[in-house]
């Protein structure tokens, strides 16, 4: 079982963990507007969606991007409303995330800054989504001082008591400081040929499920089971499974529901909406 944690780390027991969803984007909400509608139907176990109008906030505020932003924070309000105490846990779900495209570190601080501040004022997110973003020790100091400039920006926004979400998108397991950056961490983001064969990486066992996340394409609907079983094992508790891949003209596998989204939605279980 190659999917396994090495031989002396502690193994993942999971089964009893929530797994929820982590969209990394779908495609513009005029070009997918199921897919969209999806994401505030009750019962769905959302953890977050990723906004990307052109690896950013584009050039001025879309009018269907604001709509769809205005939908799952409506269904968000109402589902962390409607939570009982035993959810309180999961009341984190539904939350609109902002691109922030770091091009692997390539990407100048300001120009980045202020992509994060047009989409607070344009989108009222709730969060951002580091996409690209390297994982080397040597761009950990620059990702640090990104990060913790992000959360002073959202803690000014935000009305509320709780806090913005701040999500890593390396797609693989980054150095170990990372986990420290930012609240999530995608350790895992590429086909199911290579998923089904993955090693974890032993430090994240020091860490609980909800600061991990998975995204595989081209999982076959009777792989499912195993696919989660993976995921659980691993320590992954937000995922994105798809049986869409980068073949057949689809450049980007995750633009779109797949095809057993209802199965898949049932198989993990209804989140607090419900």
């Amino acid at each position: 079982m190659p999917y396994l944690t090495p031989t002396g780390t502690p193994r993942r027991t999971g089964g009893a963990e929530q797994l929820g969803f982590g969209v990394p984007g779908y495609a513009h909400p005029l070009l997918a507007p199921t897919e969209w509608a999806e994401l505030t139907r009750p019962g769905t176990p959302l953890h977050w969606a990723v906004l990307n109008i052109d690896d950013g906030p584009g050039a001025r505020p879309d009018p269907h991007c604001l709509e769809a932003a205005g939908r799952l924070r409506n269904a968000r309000e109402r589902a962390v409303r409607g939570a009982t105490p035993r959810d309180s846990a999961r009341g984190a779900g539904g939350r609109l995330l902002g691109h922030l495209d770091l091009a692997f570190g390539s990407r100048a601080f300001g120009e980045l800054i202020a992509d994060a501040q047009s989409f607070l004022d344009w989108y009222r997110v709730d969060g951002f989504y580091l996409g690209r973003c390297p994982a080397g020790r040597a761009e950990l100091p620059a990702v640090r001082r990104l990060t913790s400039t992000l959360a002073t920006l959202l803690e000014h926004d935000e009305g509320g008591d709780e806090r913005g979400l701040l999500v890593l998108g390396p797609g693989t397991h980054p150095h170990p400081g990372y986990a420290e950056a930012a609240d999530q961490v995608v350790t895992f983001c590429g086909p199911w040929a290579d998923y089904r064969w993955s090693q974890v990486a032993e430090w994240t066992a020091a860490y609980p499920p909800e600061r991990f996340a998975h995204f595989v394409h081209g999982v076959p609907r009777t792989h499912l089971e195993e696919a989660m079983r993976i995921a659980r094992w691993q320590g992954a508790g937000t995922i994105f499974f798809t049986d869409r891949d980068r073949q057949h003209g689809q450049t980007d596998p995750f633009a779109a529901l797949p095809s057993y989204w209802d199965e898949i939605v049932s198989r993990i279980g209804p989140g607090i909406s419900e």
